[in-house]
């Protein structure tokens, strides 16, 4: 008796871990906007790089939806803005669910069976589940779903553990309320008996219906990363491929592309591939793509929680607002008139119009590739290539003029963590 609950004691700890292990690489993008950044990745960049460095997993550190480009087609928008509400939902039907829980203990309720309780029989573990969802949408990192479709496991195991201890603690009482609900959703009809899966993960029928899950989870990704390929309007010529961070900025990109090929641009090398996004000058996000200036480094910004509810809630207008208008509405003061006084281009024009700015910046990335032959369009973004930040111009978009060349390190803003390159 002794060697069962020290063998249930450890399959849950090791259960409770994976868990775990999904909410740290769920939780990473908001550590990414937070102090605490670099004691984060102090311990867990060495895993990225560890699966970088590997073509058999390399994929686990890509993204597989747009993450700094607004989402170009309306299905991908449905699905951002999906991310978000589920996101809210399983959160606020989790703290629900606590509640009703603690509650019962400290009022000595018995069985759970009101509120939720009374159609679902583990909807603590259905809200996690849909919050799950929603958090991988948010921050759509291959490795983020890979570890979601383990807690998906994970949840069922410990759900079916859970109900065998309450038999064992409820007898009938709790077999009447199991052949009235459903496990994780609510029951469509009611049977007349309940047979209780096993617990073992190894045995032939659960093992297959687990892989099924994973899978289907990865799958699911593999899936969206290419619908969002194929949904970007990228333009190339030479060896520059364009991506527009902002929809409406495809138009502009036949005079960019004139413009990087007769402009001198001293830091692009003919015998390499690059791709060039194009955002607004001041875009908020651009220190993923290159260390263009502390300003665009967030975690520096000590408004962690703002700029949190601001990527949750304002799912397209958190891209389109700048460093300095994001900063300005926390602070309550006009986000136009201090987006203009922090031009990063020192323009101070009291009629300018920083919605209508004819100027853009262009983040040129080297893409690297195992063929050594020159590439383009989606094969950029393969998961066999690497890049690298080498510079950014910015460029009057109406004359074609290049007012601004740099140079930058051969890493992001996060150093050499790796970041979204859609």
């Amino acid at each position: 008796m002794k060697n069962n609950s020290i063998g249930e004691w450890g399959k849950s700890i090791i259960a409770q871990g994976g868990i775990i292990v999904f909410f740290i690489m769920a939780f990473e993008v908001m550590i990414m906007i937070s102090p605490f950044a670099f004691f984060f990745y102090s311990v867990f960049n060495p895993i990225f790089h560890w699966l970088d460095a590997y073509p058999m997993t390399r994929w686990l550190t890509h993204f597989f939806l747009p993450h700094m480009i607004l989402p170009p087609t309306i299905p991908l928008k449905i699905i951002r803005i999906s991310g978000s509400v589920l996101f809210v939902l399983g959160s606020a039907t989790f703290i629900i669910c606590a509640l009703q829980i603690y509650l019962g203990k400290i009022f000595k309720w018995g069985i759970a069976h009101r509120g939720i309780y009374r159609f679902v029989r583990h909807p603590q573990y259905t809200s996690l589940g849909i919050w799950g969802v929603g958090m991988a949408i948010l921050w759509p990192r291959f490795i983020v779903l890979a570890t979601l479709s383990i807690m998906f496991i994970l949840y069922n195991f410990l759900a079916k553990d859970e109900e065998r201890r309450m038999i064992r603690q409820y007898g009938d009482s709790y077999g009447k309320y199991m052949k009235n609900t459903g496990m994780f959703f609510p029951r469509m009809r009611k049977t007349a008996s309940h047979a209780l899966l096993s617990t073992d993960l190894f045995q032939p029928k659960n093992l297959f219906a687990l892989l099924m899950i994973v899978a289907l989870v990865i799958g699911a990704g593999f899936l969206c990363r290419s619908v969002t390929l194929d949904a970007l309007q990228l333009k190339s010529k030479g060896n520059v491929t364009l991506v527009s961070i902002m929809a409406e900025d495809i138009e502009q990109e036949p005079v960019a592309l004139k413009a990087i090929q007769y402009g001198g641009v001293e830091f692009l090398n003919k015998s390499r591939d690059y791709i060039g996004y194009e955002m607004p000058v001041d875009y908020i996000m651009q220190g993923m793509i290159a260390n263009t200036g502390s300003e665009h480094q967030l975690y520096k910004q000590h408004h962690t929680v703002g700029l949190i509810v601001d990527w949750v809630l304002h799912p397209f207008e958190h891209l389109r607002r700048s460093p300095s208008a994001h900063m300005a509405t926390i602070r309550n003061v006009d986000p136009a008139m201090a987006r203009r006084h922090h031009c990063p281009l020192g323009i101070n024009d009291p009629n300018m119009n920083c919605n209508s700015c004819k100027y853009r910046r262009i983040i040129f990335v080297e893409v690297d590739n195992p063929s050594n032959n020159h590439i383009s369009g989606k094969e950029l973004f393969a998961f066999n290539t690497r890049r690298f930040p080498v510079g950014f111009i910015d460029i009057d978009t109406k004359t074609g003029e290049i007012i601004n060349k740099k140079r930058v390190d051969s890493k992001t803003a996060w150093s050499d963590v790796p970041t979204p390159e859609i």
